[in-house]
Parts: C-alpha cells; structure tokens; sequence
C-alpha cells in the first residue's frame, strides 16, 4: 500500500509500503477517505520542531472500515467513521475516566503520524489503510447524510478548541472569552465555538490577516495587534494559541480572579517561566497539555450536527488526495485531502 512519509523539513514522499494487518481481537483496518492537517503538522513540515524523519504523516481523518478483527462488537465492514488522534484502549483505570490522552494500555504520547513522540509507528492517516486497536473504545460513526470533510478535524485540533472554553463557559455562561492567536487554527475553532456556547465577547488577537479574517466569519471580534506579554483586560477565560512567551504571559495577565487560562500551544525546548506571584494574587487556574480527544468527540459532533458550529469556515484549502504531497509541502493553514 502507499503510504506519505515526512522525509524531512519539506520533503514528503508517497512510499510503498506493507498493509497494517490484524493483529488483536479488537482491531479494524479502516481506509483514510478524509484527513485534515493539524497545527502541528505546519510546524513539523516546515522544520520549526524538533521531530526528525521519516515517519508517517497524518492523524486527523474520517475512514471506511474494511475489516474488523473477531471480539470487535460496534464496527463493521463499510462503516463511515472518525478515528481519534490518540491511541486509547478504553478499558483501563485512566481510559475509564476520561484520561483517554494518557491511556495506560498504549503508552505515553500514543497516537498516528508523529511517531517520535508516540515512541512508536502507529502509521498515519496519510495511508491507504490504518490500523485502529480497540476499535470499539475509538471509533465514533459518522452520523448519516453529512458532508465527510467537515468532520476530518474532529479527531484532534477542533476538541483542542472545545476544551479550552467549553468547560468555563459551561461554568459561567456567557463568559467573555480572550484567544490569543498565532501558532494556527486551534485558537479559531476555540474562538468558533465560544461564540457557540452563548459567550457574549470572544476577542481574538492575531496579526495573520486570514485568520483575523476567519475569527470574524465565525463571529468573534478580530483584534489586530502583536501582543507583548502585557494585560489586554480582564476575561474569566483566555486561550493561549500562541506558541509564544509574550502570548502566554498576555494571556495569564489578562485573565480575571479566580478565572481559567488554558494553553493549546506546545511549548518544545522553551524554558517557559510564568508570571507566578500575578497569577497567586488573583487566583488564576492554568491549564495545559493534550486533549482527551475521544472523551470529548462527541460533545463536538453535537454541536456541528445541531448548526451551531461550521467547522468548514476555518477550512483553508481543501486538496484531492493525490495532490497530497505538493500541496503539504508548503503547508500555512487547515487543509484537507479528499480521497
């Protein structure tokens, strides 16, 4: 089968490769027919991580199943699916509490196209076929007669943006809502979704012109500014998208007493000092790490299947699989490859 491999910094190449087989009684072979590019794969593409190759490209995705394995009850054959980014196996002690990105079955950081920090090849979605274990615990069908490429994101960056409000705002409705911008398109599906949630003011802070574009499309109010560490206001929930010291520190600083500031930016090599003694006097809570991607998942397509969220509106481009590789060479922003 072909396969897309991250060669290095803009290099990728379709490989022929051997097919995933079966190998537990819980397994299914799905064919990727809708994958979405993360955040992280822009950086990655473009040599801004430190993750070198070759290893599997792609884990966002929608997928047919093509077999199932004996002992798999809630798959089958020809099912439409959407397949989360993390391996988890739904059974253990964290799985059983909604821990699914720290699943203690898989392994530490388990999850498809980024093999160097699953610490194994789990393949990628960029892939004729892809092997799911614990296919009854992952896989969420896909509801009947929807458009597939709205959902391809839903396995990772689109609950990165629903954790990083939803909560708060289920919390206090109607929260103001600050989203510092800048390291790609989780912090607009955070914005997005806030306005979805009833949040009176989401203020989105960038200086890319496309997505302060996209930031008022969905509704929310585009600032443009370059950010310099310092308070804009005072909002019971901020995001940091910004990959940056000077967006997080905006961020925390911005944040009112007691209120939450959560970070979806991965932070790699950074030595990250925070504004402790300010978050201290006012009570801030931050939060940071992966997101529980199958937990949240459908709590998201709720959302969608109900109009009130278009996860399309953030959608960049949208790529014919075989133009994969030329297209994500250069990868800027949410593309997705329709097979």
């Amino acid at each position: 089968m072909r396969q897309l491999t991250f060669k290095g910094p803009g290099q990728l190449d379709w490989e022929e490769v051997a097919a995933p087989p079966l190998t537990g009684e819980g397994d299914a072979i799905v064919r990727p027919v809708a994958v979405a590019t993360c955040d992280l794969d822009t950086w990655v593409i473009a040599g801004r991580v430190p993750l070198p190759g070759p290893f599997a490209l792609g884990h966002e995705f929608v997928a047919d199943v093509v077999e199932v394995a004996t002992g798999v009850g809630s798959a089958h054959a020809g099912q439409r699916v959407m397949v989360p980014f993390q391996i988890s196996c739904g059974f253990c002690e964290r799985c059983r509490q909604g821990l699914t990105a720290s699943c203690e079955t898989a392994g530490p950081g388990a999850a498809y196209g980024m093999a160097p920090i699953a610490r194994q090849e789990w393949g990628g979605a960029l892939s004729d076929l892809v092997r799911v274990p614990f296919a009854d615990a992952m896989l969420v069908p896909l509801p009947p007669g929807v458009e597939t490429a709205t959902f391809a994101s839903v396995s990772d960056n689109i609950v990165d943006g629903w954790r990083s409000v939803a909560p708060g705002l289920d919390t206090n409705p109607e929260s103001p809502v600050l989203i510092v911008g800048g390291a790609g398109d989780v912090a607009l599906y955070a914005a997005a979704i806030a306005v979805a949630l009833g949040s009176v003011r989401v203020d989105y802070v960038d200086t890319d012109q496309r997505r302060l574009r996209v930031a008022q499309a969905v509704g929310a109010n585009p600032i443009e500014r370059a950010v310099d560490g310092s308070s804009l206001g005072r909002y019971p929930i901020t995001v940091d998208h910004s990959g940056e010291r000077t967006g997080l520190h905006c961020a925390l600083r911005s944040t009112e007493p007691e209120g939450i500031c959560t970070s979806t930016a991965i932070y790699f090599g950074a030595d990250m000092p925070l504004p402790m003694l300010e978050m201290y006097t006012r009570g801030v809570t931050f939060r940071t790490g992966r997101v529980n991607a199958r937990t949240v998942m459908p709590a998201v397509v709720d959302l969608i299947l109900e109009g009130r969220f278009q996860p399309e509106l953030i959608t960049a481009a949208t790529v014919p699989w075989e133009d994969a590789a030329e297209a994500l060479a250069h990868l800027e922003a949410k593309t997705v490859l329709i097979r």
